[in-house]
């Protein structure tokens, strides 16, 4: 029988509160979701933007949870018979449990951040330092002020190699995540315009990004991507910072950890590659160079960490794009079939771009076409419509046969585009569904992206209801 996460008593003791009621000796998990706790977890009552966790105590408390940590002010409105730990305030609470976690544990750490590919480069982390011992990360993209830390609680004492990405949109969100994290190595995926209406420039983003280092313990390794406009920056900001040791990755052939060779093999790609001096031959589960580019980045993190580098390597073909971010489906249509890739997360200037390559590298069927279907990206600030816009020239160079637009940003790619690519323009996503569930033909190849409150997630799923998946390629 595995120990527990918490000892009551040592969960009590990191959050510095108080107990009251019937509270369980041993808690197995960490919630801050009633919907989906698991009998034995501690349940943490958040009060977030739009829903306060104190109003599902009770449910909580029924479903099994061994303790609820509560607010002191909020006690006389919950059930009297509960099983409570109180503190002040549960958020602030929920980070001294994850600062507890951290310090009781001896895992080798890994933190990533970057503009994009964040998560599939902390899932490729997670595969590929499996075969070396115990893993623990985030689900989803647990990145943010109450991510990282509900992360951290959740990391039990004996894990071996610990990974969390840490997130932004504004300067000086990082530095509070990774001081807590404490990373041995810290990777920057790449620094793009992503956010850019919060900051003056792409610089600012770019040390923004940089305060990852702030928090790398005494001999930790920045991991960059030397192909990135701001690599100089980055560098002197991890030299200014203190960081002894930077590596780096990339398709030049100068860097510590670069690319040879890449050959397509249709559910992904086959690579060649140096990582910090040694030839490493593997295969990569899921499509794109974006997902190449990155495993540089995230082998030359498993040696970094003193993991298994060829294990490492071996399991990246197991690797599969997540749901909303590349996942693929079959869906049977006539009597044929259609490819949908579901983009529907979110979106930037330079994951669009990724997606229109991903796209283009399909191959369609008989008769079959490359359909984008596409929505505004968020929070471009007044350079908005000029970065919509450019998305015209991938689009082309991707050869993609037909654009479905959603969004008023999105009119001035719409303006842009070849009339013989234009298929449908809509303010609103929603008003797309009929228009694509209709015109869709057996043979064709969809990719639906766009910032995920433009809501283009619906519109994969009334794919998915009028034409059901022809196969089980589904989860990832």
């Amino acid at each position: 029988m595995s120990d527990p996460l918490w000892t009551s008593e040592a969960f009590i003791e990191a959050c510095g509160g108080t107990a009251k009621g019937d509270v369980g000796a041993e808690i197995t998990g960490i919630s801050i979701d009633s919907r989906s706790l698991e009998p034995g977890d501690a349940f943490i009552a958040i009060k977030g933007d739009r829903l306060d966790g104190h109003d599902y105590v009770a449910a909580a408390l029924e479903a099994g949870a061994s303790l609820a940590l509560v607010a002191e002010s909020r006690l006389e409105e919950l059930p009297e018979d509960g099983r409570y730990v109180v503190v002040e305030d549960p958020l602030e609470a929920m980070r001294a449990l994850g600062i507890a976690a951290r310090a009781r544990t001896e895992a080798r750490i890994v933190a990533v951040t970057g503009s994009v590919g964040k998560t599939g480069t902390k899932e490729a982390l997670r595969l590929a330092l499996e075969p070396s011992g115990k893993v623990h990360a985030s689900v989803a993209s647990f990145n943010n002020h109450w991510g990282v830390p509900l992360t951290l609680a959740r990391m039990p004492a004996d894990t071996e190699y610990g990974i969390f990405e840490i997130g932004m949109n504004h300067a000086g969100e990082i530095t509070p995540l990774v001081k807590m994290v404490r990373p041995h190595v810290a990777v920057i995926t790449t620094v793009e315009a992503v956010h850019i209406e919060f900051f003056e420039s792409v610089e600012k983003i770019a040390q923004a990004k940089a305060e990852i280092f702030d928090g790398l313990e005494p001999g930790g390794v920045a991991i960059l991507n030397k192909d990135n406009k701001q690599y100089d920056l980055l560098r002197f900001l991890a030299v200014t910072a203190g960081v002894p040791t930077v590596h780096t990755f990339g398709q030049s052939g100068s860097e510590d950890s670069s690319l040879k060779l890449t050959v397509p093999t249709g559910e992904g790609t086959s690579v060649e590659a140096s990582i910090l001096g040694r030839d490493v031959s593997y295969g990569i589960g899921a499509p794109g160079s974006h997902h190449v580019q990155n495993s540089l980045a995230v082998l030359t993190a498993v040696a970094d960490l003193g993991a298994d580098l060829d294990l490492g390597a071996a399991a990246l073909g197991a690797m599969r794009a997540p749901k909303g971010r590349g996942e693929r489906c079959l869906l049977t249509v006539g009597t044929g079939e259609v490819e949908l890739i579901d983009e529907s997360y979110n979106a930037n200037p330079a994951s669009m771009r990724a997606a229109f390559s991903v796209l283009g590298q399909a191959e369609p069927g008989s008769s079959g076409r490359r359909i984008a279907v596409i929505g505004d990206m968020r929070e471009l600030g007044t350079e908005a419509d000029r970065l919509h816009a450019d998305l015209a020239a991938p689009i082309t160079e991707a050869a993609i046969d037909q654009v479905y637009c959603a969004g008023p940003h999105m009119d001035a790619l719409w303006q842009k585009l070849p009339e013989a690519l234009k298929a449908h323009y809509r303010e609103e996503a929603k008003d797309l569904a009929d228009l694509l569930t209709k015109e869709v033909q057996p043979g064709d190849v969809v990719m639906i992206k766009g910032s995920l409150g433009t809501r283009m997630g619906p519109l994969v799923e009334a794919l998915k209801k009028e034409y059901p998946p022809a196969d089980s390629t589904e989860a990832a």
